[in-house]
């Protein structure tokens, strides 16, 4: 049973959060805010940033605002300085932003690949570099890499985005046994199931089709409130949703039949989807609408039951059809 509550760890903490104009990342803020902490928002987009600096601070929140392109490792460590000056340490890092990118590989540019990479990967390696000299300073900080279940389960027409996710898993895992003579420092991966956030709308897509989040989807905020408890009780590992676990599991035992199955699903929701122009949307630069926590699928607070039912009926139906084939 935990001695303490999660206000009595964080009161007073500083921390720092990427990617928090909108999203998970803004959700993580609000939530945060709720414990009375000194919180560093940054992203891209300042006005957005603002608007959630008010939103925290009516919840009890001191907060900074510091603009950041988490792909410039020199504005990540003016970010993690500008932190440090502001209240003398850092306690907690929010690796967070991030970008999504669909469509054939061969049709996008190489240039959008390499920024969904430079932004996923890099800008949370980015992100590590500035802040763990402060945390081996103070021999104590918790690091937070919101990695997604992309972390272990391709995602066919997303070859970048997967290549970044499954890069990152391997990175956090050698920076954990790299700093385990550090006892203090905490790194801690987290592997939300997919997520109501405005991210798939912000997301560059070269399908030509309207883009959605497949069922079931979480609200963010759950992801949020688990954020929170891992900044208090640092774990190493961390799956938010019922889904996540079993999909990690699907496909580490089938994951050739995993994988072609969610390119089949997806060739034939890209055949009755609504056409939409091509777009880069927010990989490059930010864009000025769906700044909130909540996106598109309007399915707010826990996934219903009957999505969570199906999904995991239609998994163990796949898994015990290859399995009697191969019988």
């Amino acid at each position: 049973m935990k001695s303490k509550s999660i206000a009595d760890k964080l009161r007073g903490k500083t921390i720092v959060i990427t990617g928090a104009s909108s999203g998970a990342g803004r959700a993580a803020a609000l939530e945060f805010s709720k414990y009375q902490v000194n919180l560093v928002l940054a992203a891209r987009n300042q006005a957005a940033l603002e608007e959630a600096a008010d939103e925290c601070r009516e919840l009890g929140a001191d907060v900074l605002v510091v603009p950041t392109d988490v792909t410039d490792p020199k504005a990540m460590i003016n970010l993690a300085n500008a932190a440090n000056d502001w209240q003398g340490s850092i306690d907690v890092w929010l690796n967070n932003a991030g970008v999504l990118a669909a469509g054939p590989f061969d049709e996008m540019p190489m240039a959008l690949h390499e920024q969904v990479i430079k932004t996923n990967l890099l800008g949370y390696m980015n992100g590590a570099h500035a802040v763990l000299p402060f945390f081996k300073k103070q021999k104590a900080g918790v690091l937070i890499n919101n990695i997604s279940i992309g972390g272990f389960l391709p995602v066919p027409y997303g070859s970048g985005y997967t290549a970044s996710k499954f890069a990152l898993r391997g990175f956090s895992e050698a920076l954990k046994g790299e700093l385990t003579p550090w006892p203090g420092i905490h790194v801690c991966d987290l592997f939300p199931a997919f997520l109501d956030t405005p991210g798939i709308k912000h997301a560059a897509n070269y399908t030509g089709k309207e883009l959605k989040p497949a069922p079931p989807v979480y609200d963010p905020a759950r992801l949020a409130q688990a954020m929170v408890e891992v900044a208090a009780w640092p774990v190493a590992t961390k799956y938010i949703g019922s889904v996540s676990p079993l999909l990690k599991f699907s496909h580490a035992l089938f994951p050739q039949l995993v994988t072609n199955t969610t390119a089949w699903v997806m060739r034939r929701y890209f055949k009755v989807a609504k056409p939409i122009a091509l777009s880069d949307g927010n990989a490059f630069q930010t864009v000025d609408y769906g700044m909130s926590t909540h996106g598109v699928s309007g399915i707010p607070g826990e996934p219903k039951a009957h999505r969570k039912y199906l999904a995991a009926a239609v998994i163990a139906g796949v898994l015990a059809g290859v399995f009697f084939a191969r019988r």
